[in-house]
């Protein structure tokens, strides 16, 4: 027979550490202050930074997303997951999806169409300096 607390140890154990990035609207301290309470009180959480500048909230452990998102939608503000991906991992940061004004600097919106199609890289490297048969194809 099993008990329940045991259950429940081992179904918190199963879950894996990994960072769930938010973005969160934040004007004030008071504001960034909520936030980190309310981070701060989740069982499980192992590290969070909170960062009001980028609008960026940052909860690493044994948790849940959803989870997270509820508990910082209980303090009022405005929540999503984390929209944006560093501007040197995409091919083209400036295609019309992706370039985002609202975006911190150095990030944009993580789209589709901003990675490379696969019939384009092979046009590039016909024009290469690294093709010896470049100049047979003009």
């Amino acid at each position: 027979m099993q008990c329940y607390r045991h259950k429940e140890s081992i179904e918190t154990q199963e879950k894996e550490a990994f960072p769930v990035e938010l973005k969160v609207k934040m004007d004030c301290d008071g504001c960034e202050r909520r936030v980190k309470h309310a981070v701060s009180s989740i069982k499980g959480v192992t590290s969070y930074e909170v960062n009001r500048k980028q609008s960026r909230v940052i909860v690493t452990g044994h948790v849940d997303a959803k989870k997270v998102i509820n508990k910082v939608k209980s303090t009022g503000k405005r929540v999503e997951p984390w929209p944006y991906v560093e501007h040197n991992l995409v091919y083209h940061p400036y295609v019309a999806q992706a370039y985002d004004k609202r975006a911190p600097s150095g990030f944009v919106r993580n789209v589709v169409q901003a990675l490379p199609n696969p019939d384009e890289e092979k046009f590039t490297s016909f024009f290469s300096d690294d093709n010896p048969n470049a100049c047979s194809i003009m």
